[in-house]
């Protein structure tokens, strides 16, 4: 599907038990073609997560049945920056950025929209340390891996 006019294009997709979310979704997106997306909506459920919390440096694990309540962020062609909310099995919500090996334990729903007009790279900022987003016209001889 694609918005009249916008250059966006949607994916809809139903992830399964076992797979690792975060990189489910780079999988899906490259596999368009695309080098710039993000998330519209995420729900499901997970059996292990990684979130890394503000100011930590690295993610920590989460074991037991979790449900993402929410899922937010970009897809660039070079790394993503994901945020999640989860509530454990007793209501209790944390939240932080998407690490590797977040396993879905019964499904996970995300709506995905694909920028092919763009190219999203994630490049080093002097004043920040971290690889931040830079977004470029697709075919930018400037954002060439």
């Amino acid at each position: 599907m694609k918005p009249e006019g916008s250059g966006m294009e949607m994916r809809a997709l139903r992830l399964t038990p076992g797979q690792d979310l975060r990189r489910a979704l780079e999988c899906a997106v490259y596999a368009e073609g695309c080098s710039a997306a993000f998330v519209l909506s995420g729900i499901g459920s997970l059996e292990r997560a990684h979130l890394r919390r503000a100011g930590a440096e690295d993610a920590e694990a989460l074991d037991g049945d979790m449900e993402v309540l929410t899922l937010a962020g970009t897809i660039a062609a070079n790394g993503s920056h994901l945020h999640a909310t989860l509530a454990d099995a007793s209501g209790a919500v944390v939240g932080g950025h998407l690490a590797y090996g977040c396993l879905v334990r019964t499904t996970a729903e995300v709506l995905l929209g694909l920028l092919p007009r763009l190219s999203f790279r994630r490049e080093p900022d002097l004043r920040t340390g971290f690889a931040e987003l830079v977004v470029r016209p697709e075919g930018d001889p400037a954002g060439a891996a």
